[in-house]
């Protein structure tokens, strides 16, 4: 549906993008991509750093082969840099990585190095510049964020009900708390654009429950609205049971027991969407290789639950779910931060 051409209102996109992260002139900037990255973007982030004065250079790594015996999306676990040590090298020598990848380097295994060097990092998703557009990230956001997350670091419990069914209950005490921003303005950090996520990694034995997708939440890792519902059963911390009869539950099944491995089943992060310009009916309007689904992840008041790879509970697969499930009320220590799909007091 959208053409692939270079336009001037995307290079300025970008270069918000880049000052919001403090890249300065004649700073030296990496730009990660790999052979199957989606080239504009890759270019727009190319020009818009040369605009800032900057001294950008590429990165370009061929695409590994497929290990997984089914097709794999939205990971935030690329194994593009493959352990290259040259590769390592070079990043580990600048300051600001602009990570263009597929999958995005979130989870990859080479990130905490990069991140312990004090190396900012920033993940573009992998959208069509229009989305990116869209959603250029908003500072006057960050102070709420911020608030979310102080919220979680605080608690001991996260209790997730809705009107559909929904009774989980997660312990947060232990949980490695995080917050996407949009960008990454001081050392070490690393996020996604575009951002507005309060989330954390629940820790061993923490999560328990049910939780029931309704028609209209989202499975993006197909990148598809659910039209027939959806319960789930979540027993120390992994689903044993995909309840329903339509095809979505079908489809789900199959995914899962695809891996042949058990930490597909597991939680891997849970938390909320913060940013109003994000919107759950975006999705209609883009064809699937247009789309990556980060709009989904962070539209405002959605529980967002993923199964998957959880590293700070040592639990590693590539399987990987995120579903953003509307309508949630989400209580820490009993304190309603979002209600009935509503974003409440200071984080509204």
């Amino acid at each position: 549906m959208l053409v692939d051409r270079v336009e001037h209102k995307w290079i300025e996109t970008f270069v918000h993008a880049f000052r919001l992260c403090k890249v300065e002139a004649g700073e030296v900037v990496a730009i990660l991509s790999e052979t199957q990255s989606r080239p504009i973007n890759v270019h727009l982030a190319e020009l818009a750093l040369q605009r800032l004065g900057a001294r950008p250079f590429h990165l370009v790594i061929p695409t590994p082969p497929l290990e997984a015996p089914v097709p794999v999306r939205s990971t935030g676990s690329s194994h593009a840099i493959q352990g290259l040590e040259p590769v390592m090298a070079a990043l580990l020598g600048v300051k600001f990585v602009a990570d263009c990848t597929v999958e995005g380097i979130m989870h990859a295994p080479e990130t905490p190095r990069l991140l312990g060097a004090g190396v900012r990092a920033m993940y573009i998703s992998n959208e069509h510049p229009e989305a990116l557009e869209r959603l250029k990230t908003d500072p006057a956001l960050w102070p709420k964020i911020q608030a979310g997350r102080q919220k979680m670091l605080a608690a001991s419990r996260m209790r997730v009900t809705s009107a559909a069914g929904t009774d989980l209950e997660i312990t947060m005490t232990g949980a490695r708390v995080g917050g996407n921003f949009g960008a990454s303005f001081n050392p070490g950090q690393l996020s996604s654009w575009p951002g507005g996520i309060c989330s954390c990694f629940p820790p061993l034995h923490s999560t328990n429950g049910t939780l029931v997708l309704d028609v209209g939440d989202v499975n993006l890792t197909f990148k598809r609205y659910l039209e027939s519902q959806i319960r789930l059963v979540i027993e120390d911390d992994f689903v044993v049971d995909v309840q329903g009869r339509g095809l979505d539950a079908e489809l789900m099944r199959s995914y899962f027991a695809a891996w042949g491995d058990r930490n597909a089943y597991g939680v891997s992060h849970v938390g909320w969407g913060m940013n109003p310009g994000a919107r759950w009916d975006a999705l209609v309007m883009y064809d699937k290789s247009e789309v990556n689904g980060t709009e989904l992840r962070a539209f405002a008041g959605n529980f967002l639950y993923s199964t998957g790879g959880n590293p700070f509970a040592d639990r590693y697969t590539l399987g990987h779910f995120d579903i953003p499930v509307r309508g949630c009320t989400i209580e820490l220590d009993g304190e309603a931060v979002v209600r009935g799909g509503v974003l409440q007091g200071e984080l509204a």
